[in-house]
């Protein structure tokens, strides 16, 4: 059964895979605004992943749905953000 945890920038939803690994998905919408700000946001939040999966011991399939009003966040709070909820969502999960 997977979970699902919001935030002000994003919406995680999380399920178990037998990969034994955890993996990302993004989706970005056209609210979010034009094709820059989408690609910069998915950049962005891929780099919040890449630097914090250590943090994240269940095998997990992650998808991550950007809302609007990302775009004003600093790379910083979003990363804080992004790590405070991917941990609320592994801990749903035993490892």
């Amino acid at each position: 059964m997977g979970q699902r945890v919001s935030s002000r920038s994003f919406l995680l939803f999380g399920l178990p895979n037998a990969v034994g690994h955890v993996r990302l998905g993004i989706t970005v919408t056209r609210k979010i605004g034009c094709a820059v700000r989408r690609n910069r946001t998915k950049r962005l939040i891929r780099e919040a992943f890449r630097r914090n999966r250590h943090r994240i011991t269940a095998a997990l399939d992650v998808v991550v749905n950007a809302r609007p009003g990302i775009g004003e966040r600093s790379y910083a709070e979003l990363e804080a953000e992004f790590v405070s909820r991917i941990e609320q969502l592994a801990r749903r999960f035993p490892s």
